[in-house]
């Protein structure tokens, strides 16, 4: 049987900074070719913030977006999830920071950290809220400045990632309960905490907090094994997908677009591989953004959107993996 939603998406909002860091600026710093890079991971450019642009006043741009396609105003939010590994500050949240740009005077807001899965993780949040009736008005953010805390010295990881935001509001279904309405079918969330170092940031917090030698290690900054979070990524992506279906009451075959996190292309394609979906039917956009973590997906959805890949009705499965380890999947019918 299909699940009956009771929240839905209703605005969507983009933002990334303006510079473009290609493969080719890349080849002159590191040792590296655009050829390496394109072929294990797909990527041939990102999106790069100045030094210092404060992720909320990015964040402030892609909520007005979505807002405005939504027809609401500020005082018309009541909660604010906004999810990133990359906050301006440690205290406060980079969600109050954005608050108070907005003028959201109503809301509650709050940061999560679920690294790339932090998207979903904060679009459940919101469903949650908004179907118990605590909320009627959600903005979730998927919000990164990977650069930040990126080593731009190390090959295997400097020409992965990019900053950017997406958002998204989420309010009451039309028709709550009537399995024929837009909004979320499923929600399915994992994480396994004891893999965590296979991708990090060892120092810089309250443990190994910054001090000298930090900065001289350079712990700082993010450390992955490769390999490892590959093979986890796509067990666990798999198990996501199988999960957010069943729980839906849907088949791979009834969905009409994939749309993963953008990690790389070898993970995507063996996600889709896996849910039995041709390439045709996932969104794929890593090649002009590269890993933008829990930004990911909702930039995916809006590039999706304007290409004209999404229409009334079309059942969209989101999925998403990342450190922690975290992994996530929604089904949602647009």
């Amino acid at each position: 049987m299909i699940a009956r939603p009771l929240a839905a998406i209703v605005g969507l909002g983009p933002a990334v900074p303006p510079r473009v860091l290609t493969n080719a600026d890349l080849e002159a710093s590191l040792e590296t070719s655009n050829e390496w890079i394109v072929e294990r991971t797909g990527i041939r450019e990102r999106h790069i913030a100045e030094p210092g642009e404060p992720l909320a006043a990015l964040a402030a741009g892609a909520a007005r977006r979505a807002m405005a396609e939504a027809g609401i105003g500020a005082e018309d939010v009541d909660l604010i999830v906004l999810s990133t590994a990359t906050p301006d500050r440690l205290l406060p949240s980079t969600a109050c920071d954005l608050q108070a740009l907005l003028g959201a005077t109503r809301a509650a807001a709050f940061d999560i950290s679920a690294a790339c899965s932090g998207f979903l993780y904060g679009l459940a949040t919101a469903e949650g809220f908004v179907a118990s009736g605590q909320s009627r008005t959600a903005l979730v953010l998927g919000a990164e400045m990977l650069s930040a805390i990126t080593d731009w010295e190390d090959r295997s990881t400097a020409v992965l990632f990019g900053d950017g935001v997406g958002a998204a509001i989420v309010r009451p279904a039309a028709r709550p309960g009537d399995p024929t309405s837009r909004g979320i079918l499923s929600v399915f969330m994992r994480s396994d905490g004891r893999l965590a170092e296979l991708l990090w940031r060892p120092g810089g917090g309250v443990r190994h907090p910054l001090s000298a030698e930090v900065l001289h290690d350079r712990s700082y900054f993010i450390k992955m094994a490769g390999r490892e979070v590959f093979k986890s990524a796509v067990l666990a992506m798999a198990e996501s997908c199988d999960e957010a279906l069943r729980r839906a009451g849907v088949t791979a075959e009834e969905i009409d677009l994939l749309v993963p996190h953008q990690a790389n292309i070898r993970i995507i394609e063996a996600t889709a591989k896996h849910a039995g979906m041709p390439m045709a039917k996932v969104m794929v956009n890593v090649d002009r953004y590269g890993n933008t973590s829990s930004a990911s997906i909702p930039l995916a959805l809006e590039q999706a959107r304007a290409e004209g890949r999404l229409g009334e009705g079309s059942l969209v499965l989101l999925v998403a993996f990342g450190a922690g380890f975290t992994w996530a999947s929604t089904v949602v019918r647009w």
